[in-house]
C-alpha cells in the first residue's frame, strides 16, 4: 500500500484517499532525494509485502511474514530491510467529532495526555491534528478562536499509511512533507493507530542503548 498525503481542507465527509477505502495494493511512493537511499534498506517494499500477503490461501500471510522475517533476522529493528509501521506505531488513538470546538480538542488532548487527535465526520476520517498546529492556529486567530468549531476550519494536510507500510519509507515521506505524524489505516478503512516522530526517536534511542551496552 502506498503512502498518501491528504491536502488541507475542512473536515466534511471522509478525507481518506480512495485507495484506503477499497484497499487496493499499489506501489510505494518514492522520493527524489539529494542523498542516495541505501540499497540494503530498500529491498522489500510494503507493496511487495501486501502482494505476498493477499496472494494465495489463508496461510499466505504467515508465509509472507516468515519470508520477510528471515531477511531481517539478526538485524536491529531500526536497521531491518523491511520494518512494518505496525511494529512501531501506537495503537492508542483518540478522536473528536468535526463539530467539536478548538477548546474541546485541547481538553481531549490534555485529558488523555496526547498530542494528536483524529477528527471524525459521521464516523469517517476527516483529518489528523496535533497540539502544535492547534496552538499556532489559536495564536493566528481572534480571541474567539477557542469557541470555533473544527468543521469551519481548514485542517492541515496529513499522511496515511497501512500497518504493512515500510516504516523507513514513511519516515522519508514525513520529512519530505514536514509532518511529525501519520495515521495508520487498517483493512476496514478505520484508524488503527498513529505513528509519530517520537516513535522513531524511541526506536533509534533504544537501538543506541543496546549498542552501547554491547
Amino acid at each position: 500500500m502506498s503512502i498518501f498525503v491528504s491536502e488541507p481542507g475542512r473536515p466534511i465527509g471522509t478525507r481518506l484517499p480512495e485507495a484506503f477505502r477499497s484497499r487496493r495494493v499499489g506501489d510505494v511512493t518514492e522520493l527524489s532525494e539529494s542523498a542516495s537511499i541505501s540499497a540494503e534498506h530498500s529491498e522489500a517494499t510494503d507493496a511487495e509485502f501486501q502482494q505476498a500477503v493477499h496472494s494465495g490461501g489463508g496461510g499466505s500471510s504467515f508465509r509472507a511474514l516468515q519470508e520477510y522475517g528471515a531477511a531481517a533476522a539478526g538485524e536491529r529493528r531500526e536497521e531491518r530491510v523491511y520494518l512494518p509501521v505496525a511494529d512501531i506505531s501506537s495503537p492508542a488513538q483518540f478522536s473528536v467529532p468535526a463539530s467539536a470546538t478548538v477548546a474541546e480538542a485541547l481538553e481531549t488532548m490534555e485529558e488523555h495526555g496526547v498530542h494528536h487527535l483524529v477528527v471524525l465526520s459521521d464516523n469517517n476520517v476527516a483529518g489528523l491534528i496535533d497540539l502544535r498546529w492547534l496552538l499556532s492556529w489559536i495564536h493566528e486567530n481572534s480571541s474567539e478562536a477557542l469557541n470555533q468549531s473544527l468543521i469551519h476550519i481548514e485542517l492541515p494536510a496529513f499522511l496515511t499509511a497501512s500497518p504493512e507500510t515500510d516504516a523507513h519509507q514513511l519516515a522519508r515521506l514525513m520529512l519530505a512533507h514536514r509532518l511529525n505524524a501519520a495515521l495508520v489505516i487498517n483493512a476496514a478503512g478505520q484508524p488503527a493507530g498513529v505513528v509519530t516522530s517520537t516513535d522513531y526517536l524511541k526506536l533509534y534511542a533504544n537501538g543506541g542503548r543496546q549498542e552501547g551496552a554491547v
